[in-house]
């Protein structure tokens, strides 16, 4: 399968209240070998705040922001169509499970288009954070990496492509960190071949979940703070082994004795798995590092452990139909308890990707909804039947082609996005007020570092922000 290797650049570190202003990708085939790339950068969308410092971080000045020639909807409807063209395909990009995926998924979701493009069959998805690391994991020396002062590496993409004598200077451009990624997956390929496969076996929900009910004990490797650790698993039983709640496969971690968890209650589970930490989660959809038992066995405390023991425990937990059943119980319980806790305050739109799906019937109208004229988009609202969808064309047209709605939805929609931009209090998204804090912290860093440029600048981003400002104060 051909890789998708892709980046982005964005106004803000907020996955559901920024916006994408660039995207680079380069589609390689198995070997690397490149068939094609892209490069796309966009206006900033109508009545959004960014963030000084993640413009600053990736280079983008007002004039990139104000005067490109694609609007931020046209550069979305190009990048669906390279995408799309591009399938079947993995995609994958240099942490992009946790940032760059619910970005575009976030994107296309108030852009009324698919959210799930990159994952969505026949299409799969890794992240290249996770196989170096992964690769890290089993041989520390497979890439050259710069040590922290806590002696552990450093795993950035722009530090491992200088240590491994590869241009760094144009990192945080879209298609230059793509490249950098291709750069190192590469080298990663080509020095640990034999575990290279094992590393896509993860990357769909399905493959996954397949691995955790057929095979009965594997390595898993995980990273928390700067550490790479292994852990030698078995998954539960697997007719009971996937969360009821989170659809992520639990494993048990071998080194704990499972016997007095057995008989023990639901109560006595539920306290167990929080105090005791005897239970592994395999986030099946986010390409977890699952290799060869071999590789825990290889580390401490597994390493100083009977073989057989371990085998005896895997058997014990892993043919266990009612303990797995009650483990799920328990994980259930534990779950509902948390939801009750969660905060009650409305959840809008733009952050409900996950709370409720589109209609079927909808998602079928996209393509002809972005077909049609202004006028017949207008119209066309009227046939879908989610609310967040007839919001987000709404403002779509007002971005776009304001002239095409009626005065009293413009009107609307303009005093909206004044009532956010000039809230005072402390919001979820970027506010004119939250943006000038923001800039009189940087301004008094970059002053005592003797950053000029960086203050040229900010004066620069200010006085942008200030004309939004003054734009809606008048509405």
């Amino acid at each position: 399968m051909n890789l998708v290797i892709w980046d982005i650049e964005s106004s803000s570190s907020s996955t559901t209240w920024g916006s994408i202003i660039e995207v680079g990708g380069i589609l390689v085939d198995p070997n690397f070998k490149e068939i094609d790339r892209f490069n796309l950068r966009c206006r900033l969308p109508e009545g959004e705040i960014p963030q000084a410092m993640a413009l600053i971080v990736n280079k983008t000045s007002v004039d990139l922001l104000t005067k490109g020639n694609l609007s931020h909807y046209q550069m979305l409807g190009q990048l669906e169509a390279i995408f799309k063209k591009w399938s079947p395909a993995i995609f994958l990009g240099w942490a992009n499970i946790g940032f760059d995926d619910e970005m575009i998924r976030n994107e296309f979701f108030r852009g009324i288009r698919y959210p799930y493009i990159t994952n969505s069959t026949p299409n799969k998805r890794h992240d290249g954070l996770n196989i170096a690391r992964g690769a890290h994991a089993v041989d520390e020396n497979v890439v050259k990496t710069e040590i922290n002062e806590k002696g552990n590496a450093i795993m950035k993409l722009e530090s491992l492509a200088r240590m491994n004598g590869f241009e760094s200077g144009g990192a945080h451009s879209a298609l230059f960190d793509a490249e950098l990624t291709v750069k190192i997956l590469s080298l990663i390929k080509k020095k640990q071949p034999e575990t290279w496969g094992a590393f896509f076996r993860t990357s769909n929900r399905s493959d996954t979940e397949i691995i955790i009910k057929k095979e009965k004990i594997f390595t898993l490797a995980e990273y928390h703070f700067g550490k790479n650790y292994k852990y030698v698993v078995t998954p539960l039983h697997p007719k009971f082994c996937i969360h009821p709640i989170y659809q992520w496969g639990q494993a048990v971690d071998l080194k704990i004795d499972p016997i007095p968890l057995l008989n023990m209650s639901i109560s006595e589970l539920k306290s167990a798995i929080k105090k005791q930490k005897f239970l592994k989660t395999i986030r099946s959809n986010k390409a977890p590092i699952i290799l060869d038992s071999s590789y825990g066995m290889k580390v401490e405390p597994y390493s100083n452990m009977d073989p057989n023991l371990i085998k005896e425990r895997a058997k014990m937990v892993n043919s266990n139909e009612q303990f797995s059943q009650n483990i799920l119980i328990a994980l259930r319980e534990i779950a509902e308890e948390k939801h009750q806790l969660d905060s009650q305050e409305d959840i809008l739109a733009e952050e409900s990707i996950y709370k409720k799906f589109t209609p079927q019937k909808d998602t079928a109208l996209f393509p002809k909804w972005h077909a049609v004229s202004w006028k017949d988009k207008l119209a066309m609202l009227d046939k879908f039947e989610d609310e967040r969808i007839v919001g987000f064309g709404k403002k779509i047209i007002y971005q776009e082609s304001p002239e095409t709605l009626p005065s009293d939805m413009f009107k609307e929609i303009q005093r909206e996005i004044a009532e956010r931009i000039l809230s005072e209090k402390k919001e979820k998204w970027w506010t004119c007020k939250e943006f000038y804090n923001e800039c009189d912290n940087l301004r008094e860093k970059y002053t005592n570092e003797k950053k000029d440029k960086n203050l040229k600048f900010l004066d620069e981003i200010n006085d942008f922000v200030m004309s939004i400002e003054k734009k809606y104060e008048n509405v």
